[in-house]
Order: C-alpha cells, then structure tokens, then sequence
C-alpha cells in the first residue's frame, strides 16, 4: 500500500500537473485544492524539490511549479522516493537488494523467484501510469 505521504505527493503533483504551465502555486493553494494536510504538504513538497519533479520561487509571489514533465513523471518514482522497494521483499529488489539471511542460496528460493515475477509486473504497471495519465479529462 501506498503511505499517506506518497498519496499525498501524487496529489500534489496532480494539482501542479492542472494548473498553467507559467503558474506557480502556493503551498495553501495546493494544500486547499488537493485537500492535503498543509503540514504534511510542507516536507512532502521538500522532497518532492530535492528530487527534481518541482522547484520554487520565493517572495511575495513565490510557490512550486512542476519542472519535470507531467508526462515523464511515474508512479513508479514517487512510490521510490516515499515509499522505497517495489519488491516485497529485500531479495527481490532492483534498486533496494539485501540478501535474505534464512535462505541457503538465492537460487533455490521459489519465493524469491515469485516475488521477483510479481515486482516486476508491478513494476511495469507502475511505470506506465503517469501524472499526465491520472489527469481528469
């Protein structure tokens, strides 16, 4: 499951993602129009700039603007960056591996083997959905 924060996240980007290219939104604007806990809205919006999909502007008409595309942003990137691992466990990640210590070789785990099945579908699903395709038309 998704944690607030990432749903959250989505949500911002969402709001950012409708508005005018050239607009830029203040956090109570997007925290209003999202329907998001300002608070949470704050740090989110911080990680969110630390990972290249929004900047700022500061001043009196400052706020967040996306700076990626809305296109080239997945669900994929924002459940990372939130949430971590894909995979349901750490054998089976692409980007977070630990080996298990209570298998004796990877090899033989048919665990590890079904969950890589399963990361990996999730995985492709989860790069297909982009910002622009969760958009309402």
């Amino acid at each position: 499951m998704l944690s607030h924060k990432a749903k959250y996240a989505l949500k911002a980007l969402l709001y950012l993602a409708e508005q005018d290219e050239s607009h830029i939104s203040k956090t109570i604007e997007i925290a209003e129009g999202a329907n998001i806990p300002k608070k949470f809205l704050e740090q989110i919006l911080l990680d969110l700039k630390r990972g290249h999909f929004v900047s700022s502007k500061q001043g009196k008409f400052g706020g967040y603007y996306l700076i990626k595309s809305k296109n080239d942003i997945t669900l994929a990137e924002i459940h990372r960056l939130f949430d971590g691992a894909i995979a349901l466990l750490p054998c089976a990640s692409l980007n977070f591996y630990e080996r298990c210590t209570d298998c004796k070789t990877e090899e033989e785990c048919s665990l590890r083997h079904g969950l890589m099945i399963i990361r990996d579908e999730t995985l492709k699903a989860m790069q297909n959905i982009t910002i622009a395709s969760l958009i309402k038309k």
